[in-house]
């Protein structure tokens, strides 16, 4: 499973990288666990993924456009505007048109939104934590900025 990388002039494929080796694999077990360790603490609030990313997002950015906040939460345009239903009729977020685009939509925290994140974020650290015991500051300063490059190589807005 972590074979060597290959030296020669040929691309390797994933047998030959190894999945320990693949940072795309490495990303996704490392996000799922991250979910999961959050998924008790969602249910107590009655939250989904979706709608936890969007209420994180939002307690950051708030009022951002409806597309732009799919982009931030990482959630499919379709299911965020599920979750942002559910979360609107709970309370914890208000939408309002766009004051330069009538067709865009704003979304808002509200405050009952802001409680709910604030009893999650306690949860978020703690699993963030978790997943660099045992990493220097530098080292993990050194992965971060890894990662925003590799975010600035690959994504598709300006954001």
């Amino acid at each position: 499973m972590n074979k060597p990388l290959s030296t020669g002039t040929a691309t390797p494929d994933l047998a030959e990288i190894g999945l320990e080796n693949f940072a795309p694999y490495l990303m996704n077990r490392i996000m799922g666990r991250y979910n999961a360790s959050m998924s008790s603490e969602m249910a107590e609030q009655g939250l989904t993924t979706p709608q936890m990313r969007s209420l994180a997002v939002l307690s950051v950015i708030d009022g951002i456009l409806i597309r732009e906040l799919a982009v931030y939460a990482v959630v499919q345009q379709s299911t965020l505007s599920r979750a942002l239903d559910t979360l609107d009729l709970n309370g914890l977020i208000r939408r309002e048109t766009d004051q330069h685009d009538s067709r865009a939509t704003r979304v808002f925290i509200t405050d009952a939104g802001r409680e709910v994140n604030g009893r999650l974020w306690p949860h978020m650290s703690a699993s963030y934590d978790a997943m660099f015991k045992g990493i220097d500051d530098a080292e993990k300063r050194a992965f971060v900025s890894t990662l925003q490059t590799m975010l600035r190589n690959i994504r598709q807005h300006d954001f």
